[in-house]
């Protein structure tokens, strides 16, 4: 499975219009070789270096035929045929890197192909969703953004 983005290269500083010190808009990510056998997509964006792990963005219910998201997704609960969980901060949809001035953080951005789909409610969180997943990923691709103030 692939999983790219047309904001920056894979290991790539993530552009600051992105981030939550500007515009704070999600980056266009497209999607490719998805498995046939798959039922559901899940996007997480989550920052390992931030204390504790940070959710920047979790968008699940992805039809297997998408073939992306555009840039700039509105920050509701239902959109492009899916649903937004909720970030760390407790709100729907994209919240772009903010992390304190130091050392640059890492931000995966993970693409799964789940076996079956998962008809969950909305508002769920990325550890709600990680539990729900369970024994049921088909692949994963892995996009890495980077950020430091």
């Amino acid at each position: 499975m692939k999983l790219a983005s047309s904001a920056f290269d894979d290991g790539g500083r993530i552009p600051t219009r992105h981030c939550g010190t500007a515009e704070n808009i999600s980056p266009e990510v497209s999607f490719g070789e998805v498995p046939s056998a798959a039922k559901e997509l899940v996007l997480v964006c989550f920052d390992p270096d931030a204390s504790g792990g940070w959710t920047h963005w979790l968008v699940y219910g992805i039809s297997p035929k998408c073939d992306g998201l555009p840039e700039s997704l509105p920050k509701r609960q239902f959109v492009a045929g899916a649903i937004q969980g909720l970030n760390s901060w407790g709100a729907l949809g994209w919240g772009g890197p903010f992390p304190p001035r130091g050392p640059v953080h890492r931000y995966l951005f993970t693409l799964s192909a789940l076996s079956v789909s998962l008809r969950l409610e909305p508002g769920r969180t990325r550890e709600k969703m990680k539990s729900s997943m369970q024994g049921r990923v088909l692949a994963e691709a892995v996009l890495t953004g980077i950020f430091g103030r």
